[in-house]
Formats: C-alpha cells, sequence, structure tokens
C-alpha cells in the first residue's frame, strides 16, 4: 500500500514538474508567439526611381525575409534571404529591378514575408506577411505660368496665375531662394491657381519656382519670371542712452523675463530688442501663414488708409543699429508704416475680413491682425483699444481698435502692416490703388481671359 502512494507521488512530481518546464518554455523568449512587425504602406505610387522603405522588427530577430513582386503574371524576389545573426531591425530600400523582370502592367503587387527566430510553431518560428499594391507612375505634373506681376520690389509683393495638373497631386507650393514657400489658392476654372509672394526686405537676392509633386514623387519646378525691382532703404544708427535704457525697455522686460532680476540695464534692451521681438515675430508670422482659405473678397479691394489724416512718422524697412558706449549691440528692422494723428483715434478696416489675432503680442502692444484672403493680412499694433475680437468678420470702414503707445512705442501712433503669407511687405504698395491695378488686378482678369481661351 505504501509503495502504491509512494509511486503516485512520484509520478504526480513527475507531472508538476514537467507542467512546471512547459510553462517555463511557454514563458521562454525563446517561445514568443508575437509576429514580425512589417511597416508598408497599403497601396504606393511608384515612380520606379525612387526606393520604397521598408521597415522589418521583431524582439527575438528575423530569420528568414522574402520580398516578391509580380504583376500576375511574371514575378521577381528582390530579397530572398536568411539572416544567420537574426537581426532585431532591418530597413530597407526596395529598388525596382533593372534585370529580370519586365512588365507593362499598370498593377504591380509586393509581397512581404517574413519569419522570426522564435522556438514557437515546432520550432518554425512566427510568420507575418503584408502585401501593397503598387501603381507606377513615371510622368511628371504639368505646370505652366499664365501670366504674373511684371516686376517685384525688395520688400513688395507680386502675384503670379499658373495651371498646374496631375491626377495623383500631391503637394503644390511656390519655393523662393531662402525656402520660404508660398500655397496658393484654386482660381476660376479647376486646374488653376494663383498667388501672392513677396521678396522680403532683409533678402539682397530673390527668386521663385513653383513647385508640383504627385503621389509618387515626380515633381515639377517652373520659374516664374519677374523683373526684380532693387530698392534701397533707410539705415539708422541710435545711441542708447542709461535713461532710455531705464524707460520703456525696463518695463517691457520685467513684464516678459523670468531673470529680469539678474539683468543689466544693457542686457533688458537685448532681451527685449531680439529675444521678445523674435518671440513677437514669431506669433505673427504663425497666424499669417497658414495656407489660404479663399481668393480676396468679391469686391475690388481699396487703397488700405487705417488712420485718417495721419501722417507717416516712420517709413517702411528702416534697418535700425543700435550703441552702447560706442559698440554695436543689436540691430533690427523696422517692418511696418508708423502713422500719426490725434491721441487715440479711430482705426478702421479699409476692407472686410476675418480678424484671425486680437490681443497683447509684446513689442507691438495690442495688436489686431485681419486675414483678407490670398494670403493677405493687416497688421495694426500699439492699440490703447480693441472693438474687435478674434473670429470676427469686419466690413470695410468698421472701427477695429484705437491708436496708442502699448509695447514698445514712444508717443501715440499706429504700427501699420501688411503681411503676405507670413513675409512683411511693403504697405505703401497696398495703399496704392494703381500699384494694386496694375499688379493684382490686371493679372487676374488676363489670367480669367487666358483660362477662358484654353478651357471654352
Amino acid at each position: 500500500m505504501r509503495k502504491s502512494r509512494g509511486g503516485t507521488i512520484l509520478i504526480l512530481l513527475f507531472f508538476i514538474a514537467l507542467l512546471g518546464a512547459a510553462l517555463f518554455l511557454y514563458q521562454s523568449p525563446l517561445f514568443e508567439r508575437d509576429k514580425p512587425q512589417i511597416t508598408l504602406d497599403k497601396t504606393i505610387h511608384w515612380n520606379l526611381k525612387d526606393p520604397i522603405a521598408l521597415h522589418v522588427k521583431d524582439e527575438s530577430g528575423i530569420k528568414f525575409l522574402r520580398i516578391t513582386l509580380n504583376d500576375g503574371s511574371n514575378s521577381i524576389d528582390i530579397v530572398n534571404e536568411v539572416y544567420e545573426n537574426k537581426e532585431k531591425e532591418i530597413n530597407l530600400q526596395i529598388k525596382y529591378p533593372r534585370t529580370g523582370f519586365l512588365s507593362q502592367s499598370s498593377n504591380l503587387v509586393l509581397e512581404v514575408e517574413a519569419t522570426d527566430g522564435s522556438l514557437w510553431n515546432l520550432f518554425g518560428g512566427n510568420k507575418a506577411t503584408a502585401v501593397a499594391k503598387i501603381l507606377p507612375d513615371t510622368k511628371r505634373p504639368t505646370v505652366f505660368v499664365l501670366t504674373n506681376s511684371y516686376k517685384i520690389t525688395k520688400g513688395g509683393a507680386a502675384l503670379v496665375a499658373f495651371k498646374a495638373y496631375d491626377e495623383n497631386l500631391k503637394s503644390l507650393y511656390i519655393e523662393t531662394n531662402s525656402g520660404k514657400r508660398y500655397y496658393p489658392t484654386p482660381y476660376y476654372k479647376d486646374g488653376y491657381y494663383v498667388s501672392l509672394v513677396a521678396w522680403p526686405r532683409p533678402d539682397e537676392k530673390f527668386s521663385a519656382n513653383i513647385v508640383a509633386v504627385d503621389m509618387a514623387g515626380n515633381f515639377t519646378k517652373e520659374r516664374i519670371r519677374f523683373f526684380l525691382q532693387n530698392r534701397r532703404y533707410r539705415e539708422s544708427t541710435i545711441k542708447l542712452t542709461n535713461n532710455f535704457l531705464s524707460g520703456k525697455v525696463t518695463n517691457l522686460a520685467q513684464m516678459y523675463s523670468r531673470d529680469f532680476d539678474q539683468m543689466k540695464p544693457i542686457e533688458r534692451f537685448l532681451f527685449v530688442n531680439q529675444t521678445l521681438r523674435d518671440e513677437n515675430n514669431k506669433n505673427i508670422e504663425n497666424v499669417s501663414t497658414r495656407p489660404p482659405k479663399r481668393l480676396l473678397g468679391e469686391k475690388k479691394l481699396t487703397p488700405f488708409y487705417p488712420l485718417k489724416n495721419a501722417a507717416a512718422v516712420a517709413s517702411f524697412g528702416d534697418h535700425r543699429k543700435y550703441l552702447y558706449n560706442d559698440k554695436l549691440v543689436s540691430e533690427s528692422y523696422h517692418l511696418g508704416l508708423d502713422l500719426a494723428s490725434t491721441a487715440q483715434a479711430s482705426i478702421v478696416s479699409s476692407n472686410d475680413g476675418e480678424v484671425v489675432f486680437a490681443r497683447e503680442n509684446g513689442i507691438y502692444g495690442q495688436t489686431v491682425i485681419i486675414d483678407h484672403g490670398l494670403g493677405l493680412h493687416t497688421l495694426y499694433g500699439h492699440c490703447s483699444s480693441l472693438d474687435v475680437q478674434e473670429g470676427d468678420f469686419v466690413q470695410s470702414g468698421d472701427v477695429i481698435a484705437k491708436s496708442g503707445s502699448t509695447g514698445f512705442a514712444f508717443g501715440d501712433h499706429l504700427h501699420f502692416g501688411v503681411l503676405v503669407q507670413g513675409v512683411e511687405v511693403r504697405p505703401e504698395e497696398w495703399m496704392d490703388a494703381r500699384w494694386m491695378d496694375d499688379n493684382i488686378y490686371t493679372v487676374l482678369k488676363n489670367a480669367k481671359s487666358l483660362i477662358d481661351r484654353h478651357e471654352p
């Protein structure tokens, strides 16, 4: 009887040990059960020149990888490899085979099969597959300029109208020599676009190309041929005094800097004129750079005169250099037109638009920015009070604010700015009816006539 019980206990211990071993192996990394992860789009437009990126990873390591391209009749192995070291991550650039595979099909299939080094599945490992539909496309987008402003002035703006087409068009923009991108607005008929562009005041050179890129990565660049008109702007040297540094400079530094108490007077000025200015300009750029949602208003824009009976007290484009103890310590560009009339004078919107910014903005004080369409924005700074809120739609003649001396301003005035997709341009152009007719509305009119001729 005792022998029988002993045998039973031994058998029970054996099964417990066997179960424990099985559980240990089941939970062991050697027997992990996760399939390899394959990163591959399900549909890929391919120009057959640029490689397709493929990423495969697995915790236990990739043991085998096969990549096959076929068109339903013919197939070729692009990759068929066993990895002795069991790579945990594999990044490949799949190139179109130049030999051994000829296909006239417009539809190809890329198949990926990956097996890991796990001992699961009777030591066969975990297998994963991925299939991508390949749409060959080797044709570049069509782009041609219809018409554009004859010239662009340094610090100024211009307009271009063009056609761009591709059945798989992915992105369309105008890129300048400095890398700035302008995004166009659809115009009149399908496949036609217009865009304002700007030559930034600080840039000595300017060129612009229309760039169209399709889903397969084919691209076309078309040069916009403007006559470039250079313009000389004023340079001024300003000597900083201790009295100057103890006024508004100190107030702004105390308001916006966390390190105010550790700053010397000149450091406070550098903070205001450089750090704070850059931050405030970035706020303006972010608001006014968004791709345009619409064209200019249905009615023709009238010249901008935001302040009645005003005199210009500072020009656009002034290059200001600041000296302290006879040493150059900082510089900046004045990228607006300062206008002054009476204290707390009414500021009006000369044209319809949407208020996209209405709040305090550092050196600009209380500020309003209005979107007029086509990437054109106007800015009103140093206001003493605001009569609009963000999201309001204003009409021509509406009072939007009162002039003042908030921010980095000395005396009551309006800082009036005009921006083209985030770039400050000469307000004087947009205050000139003849310039607007020659460079904006004549271009739009001629573009419409040419479109009708091509697309009757």
